[in-house]
């Protein structure tokens, strides 16, 4: 098992390096006798008890070093809480593994609060709420001295990528253990791929490019709210269609392409040109374009291609690919995992061309990245993946700004931006207005590409 480092401080971003960032050290097995009983298991708490947040239940519950326990669940929406609730206790009310009576199943905006509060230092706060709060949150965990699993993306824009790597030192500080959900990195199959790639097997990289190019994902296409309804709750529910809380379509569904592909090149691009557009919208709200064409640029004149589509009825492709001066890798490809890492002298993908395949998946990487993490906290070994979570987020809202835009960005100036889409939001309440408001036909602000220049829709 292997875990992550921390790379260099944000001072240096620009010089991250995605091979100090990657899982890159060895975790011993459990010492003889440590979390052995009870009084050492390891509680959980789960913040946002959306698919997500349940599915990232149930991969720490596959974690076997150990004693887990789900002891607290929060979120904003009591249905979203008891539907997670029920479907956990089905599978695992005889395991153990629950222990969340009514009086630990909060509701609210200050519900995390209160279900950290359930926790000992050093036990586990699992954050899956949409990713505008995740500064937030993690503010919190880290005041309570616990250790953290949070989805991707960690930011949504500049600021809140400034907040967090100021945020994640004060954790470094406190040798808190924080996993960060972009689980292609702990992927076995890849990681070998990694490993050849940098020991030279494809030569020099020349060209990198990925596609995410899918019919209509989650709550990216949403129509017009219905009368009556909380606007501010509403988007929270619909919250892949509204940048202040996801960073839309780009930041939620093109991040794992884009990670891996910087991983395999152990670099994170300096600056990004990009196009897209809305088709066939009819009564959609949201703030998403239907596609984007995205090319990144590294500091040594490399190219990262990557192409987004959340449309019907088109061709589809889920994939990423690296191309080398002796040949193609296959970084992924038709999803997530099993990954189908192989590799191809010359850039023809057949039979007779393959020089290695890594084979059969067996290790899933969603729970793989819990076993680094809880290994990790057992063995109090250093682990902390958040600034890598941070580049790899601050990198794809690069590419989502250069299309919103239609200028060309630098990875300096997303670090540098402004725009923060939602900057009071540690003060919102189930009353609070939404930091986005429609206009009077229900119509909210939509990118203006050379028309809005230095922000991606206008206040």
């Amino acid at each position: 098992m292997t875990q992550s480092t921390t790379g260099n401080s944000r001072r240096s971003f620009l010089k991250t390096s995605t091979a100090a960032a990657a899982t890159a050290g060895t975790l011993t097995g459990i010492a003889q006798g440590a979390w052995a009983d009870e009084k050492n298991t390891i509680q959980l708490a789960l913040v946002g008890c959306g698919g997500r947040g349940t599915g990232a239940v149930t991969n720490a519950f596959a974690v076997d070093n150990g004693p887990l326990k789900l002891v607290a669940m929060a979120d904003v929406f009591e249905r979203n809480l008891e539907g997670s609730y029920g479907r956990l206790n089905a599978q695992y009310a005889d395991s153990g593994k629950m222990d969340v009576p009514p009086e630990r199943r909060f509701v609210g905006f200050d519900a995390y609060r209160k279900a950290m509060d359930s926790l000992r230092p050093g036990d586990v706060v699992i954050l899956t709420t949409p990713p505008a709060f995740r500064w937030v949150m993690y503010t919190y965990a880290i005041e309570k001295g616990l250790n953290v699993f949070m989805e991707k993306p960690v930011t949504v824009d500049g600021p809140t990528t400034r907040k967090m790597l100021a945020l994640n030192e004060k954790a470094l500080e406190k040798n808190l253990k924080v996993g960060v959900g972009l689980m292609c990195r702990h992927c076995e199959a890849r990681r070998e791929l990694h490993d050849r790639i940098q020991d030279g097997e494809l030569g020099d990289l020349v060209t990198l490019r990925a596609y995410r190019m899918a019919g209509p994902t989650g709550t990216a296409a949403t129509g017009p709210k219905p009368d009556g309804v909380s606007e501010l709750l509403w988007q929270i529910s619909r919250f892949h269609a509204f940048l202040w809380l996801s960073g839309g379509a780009v930041s939620d569904f093109l991040i794992h392409n884009i990670d891996e592909s910087c991983w395999m090149k152990n670099a994170w691009p300096v600056k990004c040109v990009a196009s897209g557009g809305r088709h066939y919208r009819g009564d959609n709200v949201d703030q998403n374009f239907d596609t984007y064409s995205m090319e990144y640029t590294f500091e040594d004149g490399t190219k990262l291609l990557m192409n987004g589509r959340t449309m019907p009825g088109c061709y589809q492709d889920f994939s990423s690919y690296a191309h080398g001066t002796k040949g193609l890798a296959v970084i992924s490809n038709g999803g997530h995992w099993p990954s189908r890492a192989r590799m191809y002298r010359g850039h023809e993908m057949n039979d007779r061309n393959l020089v290695w395949s890594f084979g059969q998946e067996t290790n899933n990487p969603y729970v793989d990245e819990w076993k680094h993490l809880i290994a990790a906290i057992r063995e109090d070994q250093q682990y902390n993946e958040v600034e890598r979570g941070c580049m790899a987020s601050l990198v794809t809202s690069m590419g989502r700004m250069a299309a919103h835009t239609g200028q060309e960005i630098t990875l300096e100036q997303m670090m540098n931006s402004q725009q923060e889409f939602a900057p009071d939001i540690q003060s919102l309440t189930l009353d609070s207005e939404s930091p986005l408001k429609a206009d009077a036909d229900g119509m909210y602000p939509i990118p203006l590409p050379g028309l809005e220049k230095d922000r991606e829709y206008a206040s």
